[in-house]
């Protein structure tokens, strides 16, 4: 697929070795290996792959990323933490594992490792989502901050965690609790609107964490009326307010948010309209809501994808010469190096 630079494109500043619309997605990567094993730090631990809404490619981004990672030599666990849906296992091509995260919900397991079960990749492993004990979509406060535990202590170099759709707190929680967060969205109206009604929801999620240490809600509602009051429901607007209030905790209120910093990808991506949505949604986060929205890359419409879906086979060992698989690469390489 050919796909031409937009204007917008030339307003995002590009960072070293990062691909544009007209790289169709990907950075050049002949050697894998060599071009990104040098570059994964230990202590990036946890990645969570969520979105505003189910369908938008959650699942194929985690698997993949994973299959990336466990080539480059990384001991890689991929969790379905889509506790009402998990199918995970599917883009990995195994069958339906008998242990799953029900026997950690029923507390019938404890170490979290005992679920992991090799997959036909060297390197990778498949802990498989709940779904067939009655509650387990909406696990109790305890049980979900045990299971958050229990994922940072597993013995991995990577934990790729795929979340649900939407902005319930569990998803919110899984998606805050990790070190990298990565957002899929595909380039349409639905799934945009959604996308930035998971940002700012998690945005707002991680702002009450923060809440118990610097007390800022409680600053700003004693401050703040009408007018003032609905202007600080926007994340940059609250630290201006804030900074005005009390600069000292304004300013450890904004240093402690800029680690906020997901990650965007954009999927099903047919022409360079398409192809310019991610910067578009970045640069808006920027600007409306002083979120720093990185876009690290979009994965171009390609019929191999479900061509490997429907042989239960995973996307880069079914075609991994694919302009898909390059594309994946690529994003891979920018999150390691951002």
């Amino acid at each position: 697929m050919s796909i031409q630079i937009s204007r917008t494109e030339k307003l995002y500043k590009r960072r070293p070795g990062e691909a544009t619309a007209k790289d169709g997605g990907s950075a050049p990567v002949s050697k894998p290996s060599e071009s990104l094993s040098p570059r994964i730090q230990a202590g990036q631990g946890v990645w969570a792959i969520g979105g505003g809404k189910g369908g938008v490619g959650k699942s194929l981004v985690t698997a993949n990323v994973g299959i990336v990672l466990a080539q480059l030599g990384k001991r890689v666990c991929l969790i379905d933490v889509d506790l009402g849906g998990a199918n995970l296992h599917s883009c990995l091509g195994v069958g339906q594992p008998a242990a799953t995260l029900d026997h950690f919900v029923r507390r019938e397991i404890d170490d979290l490792g005992d679920l992991a079960v090799e997959t036909a990749v060297p390197n990778l492993s498949l802990i498989s989502g709940a779904g067939h004990v009655s509650g387990a979509a909406n696990p109790k406060y305890q049980t979900k901050m045990r299971l958050i535990r229990k994922i940072k202590a597993l013995d991995y170099d990577h934990v790729l965690l795929d979340l649900g759709g939407g902005t319930g707190f569990n998803t919110l929680d899984f998606f805050l609790s990790a070190h990298q967060g990565i957002l899929v969205c595909l380039p349409e109206p639905t799934a945009i609107d959604n996308l930035y009604r998971f940002v700012k929801a998690a945005f707002a999620r991680r702002l009450r964490d923060l809440d118990s240490e610097l007390q800022v809600g409680q600053l700003v509602g004693r401050r703040s009326r009408g007018r003032a009051a609905r202007r600080c429901r926007v994340p940059r607007s609250l630290f201006e307010r804030i900074k005005q209030l009390d600069p000292e905790r304004g300013q450890r209120l904004q240093e402690a948010m800029r680690r906020f910093t997901p990650k965007l990808v954009v999927n099903q991506v047919r022409n360079a309209a398409d192809a310019a949505v991610g910067l578009q949604v970045a640069l808006a986060a920027r600007k409306f809501f002083g979120i720093d929205l990185q876009f690290v890359g979009y994965l171009q419409y390609d019929d191999t994808v479900w061509q490997a879906v429907r042989k239960r086979r995973p996307l880069l060992v079914e075609y991994p010469v694919s302009p898909l698989a390059g594309s994946l690469r690529g994003i891979v390489e920018r999150i390691v190096s951002a």
